[in-house]
């Protein structure tokens, strides 16, 4: 499914989060102790199997928070004491590092992107010159529209993408490449929008 599975490390406490742990847990792992890092936590950008298909495994392994916009959290099937539901615009750290929870649903009611820094882990809901699909369940166009327009879209130019697979030739761009490249952030209307995504306006 070309799904990228991040880790958010700081160097001067060693800890470290994972954003949607979707597959190759014992990876996932390996690599943190490889590089020094404790598990503190878990991001999920929103609850489609492949994003957290293996983070029984990893809790499992680690016992720490699971940070999810509450709007997704009972789509998560994990025990409740993990489950950390937050709202958009909440701050967690990972160590001294905070990263911004962005609500911005249309792929799923919950999905969330994180800031860190100028950094964007931006899930199923901007790919680099795509967006995610709205016809699963769940799914709202409209919403999936205001979550690009009106808050992506308007994220300082030099915030980089990365987003929650890997569907182009490159894996990360620029916000600002994506407003002048991305035919769904160039929609200037709903009805525009639609047009791209194949959907009859209501």
């Amino acid at each position: 499914m070309q799904n990228f599975i991040y880790l958010l490390g700081d160097p001067a406490t060693r800890e470290a989060a994972v954003v949607d742990p979707g597959w190759e847990v014992p990876k996932i792992v390996e690599t943190l102790q490889q590089d020094g890092y404790r598990l503190s936590q878990v991001f999920v950008t929103h609850a489609h199997f492949d994003h957290v298909m293996g983070l029984g495994t990893l809790l499992n392994a680690a016992d720490v928070p699971v940070y999810v916009n509450r709007y997704e959290a009972p789509a998560l099937e994990i025990d409740s004491s993990n489950l950390k539901p937050l709202d958009h615009g909440e701050i967690v750290h990972v160590g001294t590092i905070p990263v911004t929870l962005l609500h911005t649903p249309g792929h799923t009611p919950g999905s969330q992107c994180l800031l860190v820094g100028e950094r964007l882990l931006s899930g199923d809901t901007l790919f680099i010159r795509g967006c995610g699909r709205c016809d699963l369940p769940g799914g709202d166009p409209k919403a999936l529209y205001e979550s690009l327009t009106g808050r992506l879209k308007k994220l300082d130019e030099q915030t980089v993408v990365y987003p929650g697979h890997n569907y182009a030739e490159a894996p990360s761009s620029t916000l600002a490449d994506e407003k002048r490249e991305n035919p769904f952030l160039r929609a200037e209307t709903l009805q525009e929008f639609f047009g791209l995504i194949g959907v009859t306006p209501p």
